[in-house]
C-alpha cells in the first residue's frame, strides 16, 4: 500500500462540502518510451477512486491512463462541519491509498 499519496483538505459553506485531493502519482499510460533505453514505459493508473462522507460512497469513479500525472479532483456535496470524509484509490499494480479528514 502506498502512503502519503494524498493531500485531501475539506471544507463547508452553506451547506455543502468541498473535497479538494491532490493525488501523487505517475499515471503511465504504458505508451510512452524511456528516453534512454528507447523500451516502453509500463502502465501504472489509477483505476478506481472513491470518496466516501460519513461512510457513505458518494463518488466512484473509473479512470484510466488518460488522467494526468499527480491527478487533482474536486467535488462538492451537501455535508456540514465536523462530517469525516475519505478518499481511496486503488491502481492497475494493486496499490492503493486511503486518506480521511474532518470537515472543517
Amino acid at each position: 500500500m502506498a502512503s502519503n499519496t494524498i493531500k485531501l483538505r475539506a471544507t463547508e459553506a452553506d451547506g455543502q462540502v468541498t473535497i479538494k485531493a491532490l493525488i501523487t502519482h505517475p499515471m503511465e499510460l504504458g505508451t510512452r518510451k524511456d528516453a534512454k533505453t528507447g523500451e516502453l514505459i509500463p502502465a501504472h493508473f489509477i483505476q478506481d477512486i472513491t470518496v466516501t462522507h460519513a461512510g457513505k460512497a458518494v463518488v466512484t469513479g473509473a479512470w484510466s491512463g488518460g488522467v494526468s500525472k499527480d491527478p487533482y479532483l474536486s467535488v462538492r456535496f451537501a455535508g456540514k462541519k465536523g462530517d469525516e470524509v475519505s478518499v481511496a484509490w486503488k491502481d492497475n499494480k494493486g496499490d492503493s491509498d486511503t486518506v480521511s479528514a474532518q470537515v472543517g
